[in-house]
C-alpha cells in the first residue's frame, strides 16, 4: 500500500492520465468507425483484404495522438508546477536567509502536494525559530551587558579610589568589593547553568535522597535570615525518597526561598512536600518550624509511587497575571526598579525551571489561598538506586 504524500499523488496522477488517454483512444476510434460505416464505408477500407490504414484513418490517429499528447502535457505541467513552486519558493527563501534576511518565508500554493507542503511548513518553522533565536540572542547580550555594567562600574570606582588614596583600605571597603564579586560569580554561574540547559548538556549526579530532610536542613539554615526579614516558617514535610541531583535540588529550594524573601510581604511562608496524594502534598502547613523539626522530616507515611510535590506559599502580594506567562523567562522582571533594588538579576527562576526540567519535572506558579504566590515543583517518581544519601 502506497504511503500518503507526494509519491502516492504522483502514482495516482500518472495512472489517471494513462487511463484517461487510453479510454479516449478506445472511445474515439469506436465513434470514428461507427460514423464511418454509416456515412461512407470506403473511408475505412478500400478493399476487404487491405491492411494499411486509409487516409481518413491516418488522419484520425494523428488527431487522437495530438489531443492525447496535449492533454498529457497540460496535466504534467500542472503537476510539475504543484511540485516545483513550493521547492522554488523554499530555494529562494534559503538564498534570502543566507544573505541575512530572517523575515524570508516560503509560500505554497493551495493544493500543494504532500511532502512539498510539509517542506514549506517545516522551513517556515525553522525560519521563525532562527529569527526568534536571533532576537533572543540580541536581547541576552543587551541584558547581560546591563547586568554586568553596575557591579563592574562599582568595582572599578572603588578600586580606583583605593589606588588613588580616596578610600581607606579597611575591612568595610574589602567587604563591599567582595559582595560585588560574589554577585558577579552568581550571575556567571546562573548563565552557565542556563547555557548548559539550553544545549542539553546540564549534567546531573543522580542519587536516592530523602528530600524532606534536605528541605528541612535548608529551611533551618535560612531561618535566622528570614526571621530577621519579618518572615516565619511553617512546615509540613513528608519523608519521600526521590532519585535526583541533591545539589541541584538545594539550589532550587534556596532560589525559591530567596525569591520570597526579596519580593513577598513579611508574613508566613508555608513549605510542604511529599508524594502526590500524601497528607503533606498540596495542603496548607499546620506545624511551625519547631514542630517541623520534631516530626516533619522524621514522620513518614509510607506512600506509594507518585510524583514528588514541593510547594512554597507566601502571604502576598503575589504575581501579577500579566507576568505569570513570563515569570520563568531569563531577565524578565515585573517591577524592574524593585527587582534591582533587591539585588535580583532576573535569572533565579529561569535557573530553577532549567534544573527542574533537567530532572524531567515541571514547575508552575499560581495564586495561593492567602493571596500570595504559590510555587509548586513536581519531580518524577522515585527510581531504584543503590545508595541513599
Amino acid at each position: 500500500m502506497l504511503p500518503n504524500g507526494l509519491s502516492r499523488q504522483l502514482v495516482i496522477s500518472m495512472s489517471a492520465v494513462a487511463l484517461g488517454v487510453t479510454l479516449f483512444i478506445h472511445v474515439s476510434f469506436y465513434i470514428f468507425y461507427a460514423v464511418a460505416m454509416e456515412v461512407n464505408p470506403a473511408m475505412v477500407s478500400s478493399t476487404p483484404d487491405a491492411w494499411p490504414p486509409t487516409g481518413p484513418e491516418w488522419g484520425w490517429m494523428i488527431a487522437v495522438t495530438l489531443i492525447g499528447l496535449i492533454g498529457a502535457i497540460y496535466t504534467a505541467s500542472r503537476l510539475s508546477r504543484r511540485i516545483l513552486q513550493p521547492l522554488n519558493s523554499v530555494a529562494e527563501s534559503l538564498r534570502r536567509l543566507a544573505h541575512g534576511d530572517l523575515d524570508a518565508r516560503a509560500v505554497a500554493e493551495t493544493g500543494a502536494m504532500g511532502e512539498t507542503a510539509t517542506l514549506v511548513a517545516d522551513f517556515n518553522t525553522m525560519a521563525e525559530r532562527l529569527q526568534r533565536m536571533s532576537s533572543d540572542f540580541s536581547t541576552w547580550n543587551a541584558a547581560i551587558a546591563h547586568e554586568l555594567r553596575t557591579p563592574v562600574t562599582i568595582l572599578r570606582g572603588r578600586l580606583q579610589g583605593l589606588a588613588e588614596g580616596v578610600f581607606e583600605p579597611d575591612p568595610v571597603q574589602f567587604h563591599s568589593l567582595l559582595t560585588q564579586v560574589e554577585g558577579l560569580s552568581r550571575l556567571i554561574e546562573d548563565l552557565r547553568v542556563l547555557s548548559l540547559a539550553d544545549s542539553g548538556h546540564l549534567s546531573l549526579h543522580l542519587e536516592r535522597c530523602d528530600l524532606a530532610a534536605e528541605i528541612l536542613r535548608i529551611a533551618s539554615l535560612l531561618e535566622p535570615e528570614l526571621v530577621a526579614a519579618g518572615f516565619r516558617l511553617r512546615l509540613r514535610l513528608e519523608a519521600a525518597p526521590v532519585h535526583c541531583d541533591v545539589t541541584r535540588i538545594r539550589q532550587i529550594v534556596l532560589a525559591l526561598l530567596d525569591n520570597v524573601r526579596r519580593y513577598a510581604h513579611p508574613g508566613e511562608i508555608t513549605i510542604s512536600c511529599g508524594l502526590r496524594g500524601g497528607p503533606a502534598a498540596g495542603q496548607s502547613a499546620a506545624e511551625s518550624l519547631a514542630e517541623g523539626r520534631g516530626e516533619g522530616a522524621g514522620s513518614s507515611s509510607q506512600a506509594g509511587e507518585g510524583d514528588f510535590i514541593f510547594q512554597i506559599e507566601d502571604d502576598g502580594p503575589g504575581v501579577p497575571d500579566a507576568l505569570l506567562p513570563h515569570l520563568f523567562d531569563p531577565f524578565h522582571r515585573g517591577d524592574d526598579s524593585r527587582s534591582r533594588a533587591s539585588g535580583g538579576s532576573g535569572l533565579g527562576l529561569a535557573v530553577v525551571r532549567a534544573v527542574v526540567e533537567a530532572h524531567g519535572g515541571r514547575i508552575r506558579c499560581r495564586r495561593g489561598s492567602r493571596g500570595g504566590a504559590l510555587f509548586e515543583v513536581e519531580l518524577p517518581p522515585t527510581h531504584p538506586s543503590p545508595e541513599a544519601c
